[in-house]
Order: structure tokens, then C-alpha cells, then sequence
């Protein structure tokens, strides 16, 4: 039996705690604090800015009105003519807009978003499936399928990167943008699956298959069990799948600077960043405002994980 704890241990594990805690939060806090700061205020090292600044959250999110600059006399003139309509007037205004320190972020997060979500599902849905044949079916070479899910991870992304482009060139993917996004959604579904068929798996054998059988004994096909039984009782762990796969998709950079660099419409949140740092617009609360905003949606996921992974969901499902 271990002891109880005295007052000065407590004060060290509590202290080592939060040490680490403000080790591990600082650069969070640093980098909101940046982004909230005025470009007076930025040599001011204390974690409160002095004046609150959300201008560049604001131009991020396409909240300020484009500015006008000066136009010249000539083009007033010409604007004044009755001869030109109000369709060619406005487009001759809008070339005086000054839309050079723009950064199309909604464009990109949504490019992300969707990349994410689509990989996320259906590398869940293929997981499960994969997962539950791997855990409750008996075929030859299953044991040897199962421990070779993870080899993708024995060689690194560096080394398949070359491979693969050449491949997606070669078949003439590479040439299109369609084709190009097609090629990304496939290797984050490749870099993604192996890691989800090993959780879901793992996660199907703590189902007592006693559960499975009872269906079976009432007139279900081993099918219905699995989408009645299996992944009601699953959900905590197909969320947490989702959520995985998701993020993993979400914070990707090294295939997308490959494979997008040449379709900027397309590109997505970690290679906008990339370009946003050595641009000329590379202004220090537009950049921090930009990475607090790329971040949210994966602290969110994080969260929503959280509520949604609890145990204990089969106990009591089975009678001793």
C-alpha cells in the first residue's frame, strides 16, 4: 500500500504540474496575445495587450470593407461619360480597389475543411469495416494482415513523396487540379487508415461476441449485427477515429506543398500559412491571428473527443 502523500510532496507534484502546464501553454498564449496586439504594442513583452486589436482577425475572416484608393481625373471623366453603363463603371471602380494585401483565409480553411472531412469519413467507414473482418472473421493470412497494416508507418513520408508524385504525373492526375485533390484525398486516406483499423479493431474485441450471437439467434445476418450491434456500441471510438483521422488530414503540409504548389485556389490552411510567412504581407498580428484560427478547429475536435470517450458502454450488456 502506497502512503499518503505530505504536504510538501503535494506542493511538488502540484508545482511540477503546473510547470509543465504553463511550459506546454505558453506558445499558445503568446501567439494570441501577438495577434491581439497593435503594431505599436509589439515590443511590449508582458501577455496583455494594451489596446485590444482585432483588425487582423477582422481582414482574416473578410470582415473590413475592401479600401479605395485615389482615382485619377482622367477616370472620373470617364466615369462621368453617359455613353458607359453601370456594369462597365463598376468594373472600372473595382480595379481601383486595393485588394493586394487580401489573404483569401475563408477560401483556404474551407479547401481544408473539406479535404479533412471527406478523408476523415471515409477513412472511418473503410476502418471500421476492415477492422471488424480483421477482428471477428478467420481467413488465411489474417494474422499476418493485421501486424502489416502498420508497415506504411515504417517508411517515412520524405522517401514516398518522390514515388508518388512521379506516379500521379506519370498517369497524368498531376496535370489537373481535379486530379491533383484526387491524389492528396488518396494518401490521406493511406496515411490515415492503417493507425484507425488498429484502434477500431482493438476497440471490436472488447465487444463480447456473446452480444453478436444473440442477434444472430433472433434472425440477424452477421451484416445487420454489425450495423445494429457493433457500431452502436462503437461510437465513442468511431468518433474518436473521426476526430484522429481528421486532424491528421487537417495539419498535413508536406504533401499538399508538393502536390498544390501549382493550384493556389486550392491550397490548404498548413501551406497558406507557409506562403502568409514569406510574403510581403507577412505582418506579425495578421500571421498569429491566422495560426490561432487554424488551430481552433482542431482544439474543438479535441473537445468534442473528449465528451464523447467514455467506457463501460457493454458492461451490463451480458448477463453472468
Amino acid at each position: 500500500m502506497f502512503g499518503k502523500r505530505t504536504l510538501v510532496q503535494n506542493i511538488l507534484l502540484y508545482g511540477a504540474v503546473l510547470l509543465i502546464l504553463a511550459f506546454c501553454l505558453f506558445p499558445f498564449l503568446q501567439i494570441l496575445s501577438t495577434s491581439l496586439k497593435h503594431p505599436i504594442d509589439w515590443g511590449n513583452p508582458s501577455l496583455i495587450p494594451r489596446v485590444l486589436h482585432l483588425d487582423a482577425y477582422k481582414e482574416l475572416l473578410g470582415l473590413n470593407p475592401p479600401q479605395e484608393v485615389e482615382v485619377p481625373a482622367s477616370i472620373k471623366q470617364l466615369l462621368d461619360n453617359p455613353a458607359i453603363t453601370e456594369e462597365m463603371r463598376q468594373k472600372i471602380l473595382a480595379k481601383f480597389s486595393n485588394t493586394e494585401n487580401v489573404f483569401p483565409f475563408g477560401r483556404y480553411m474551407l479547401n481544408t475543411f473539406v479535404i479533412s472531412a471527406l478523408t476523415a469519413l471515409v477513412s472511418t467507414l473503410l476502418a471500421a469495416l476492415a477492422a471488424y473482418a480483421l477482428a471477428r472473421l478467420r481467413f488465411a493470412g489474417r494474422s499476418l494482415l493485421s501486424n502489416a497494416v502498420l508497415f506504411v508507418y515504417m517508411v517515412g513520408g520524405v522517401l514516398l513523396m518522390v514515388p508518388l508524385y512521379q506516379m500521379a504525373v506519370n498517369v497524368g492526375l498531376a496535370s489537373s487540379a481535379t486530379g491533383t485533390l484526387v491524389c492528396i484525398f488518396l494518401i490521406y486516406i493511406i496515411q490515415t487508415l492503417p493507425v484507425a483499423m488498429y484502434m477500431l479493431g482493438n476497440y471490436f474485441r472488447t465487444i463480447p461476441f456473446s452480444l453478436e450471437e444473440a442477434a444472430m439467434m433472433d434472425g440477424c445476418s452477421r451484416v445487420e449485427s454489425f450495423f445494429q450491434i457493433i457500431l452502436p456500441l462503437s461510437r465513442p471510438m468511431l468518433f474518436t477515429v473521426f476526430v484522429y483521422c481528421f486532424v491528421i488530414a487537417w495539419n498535413e503540409y508536406l504533401f499538399a506543398s508538393v502536390f498544390l504548389k501549382q493550384y493556389q485556389d486550392f491550397y490548404t490552411l498548413p501551406l497558406a500559412l507557409q506562403t502568409l510567412f514569406t510574403s510581403k504581407n507577412a505582418i506579425w498580428d495578421r500571421i498569429m491571428a491566422a495560426s490561432m484560427l487554424t488551430l481552433l478547429p482542431v482544439v474543438i475536435a479535441f473537445m468534442l473527443a473528449n465528451r464523447h470517450m467514455s467506457g463501460g458502454l457493454t458492461e451490463g450488456g451480458v448477463k453472468g
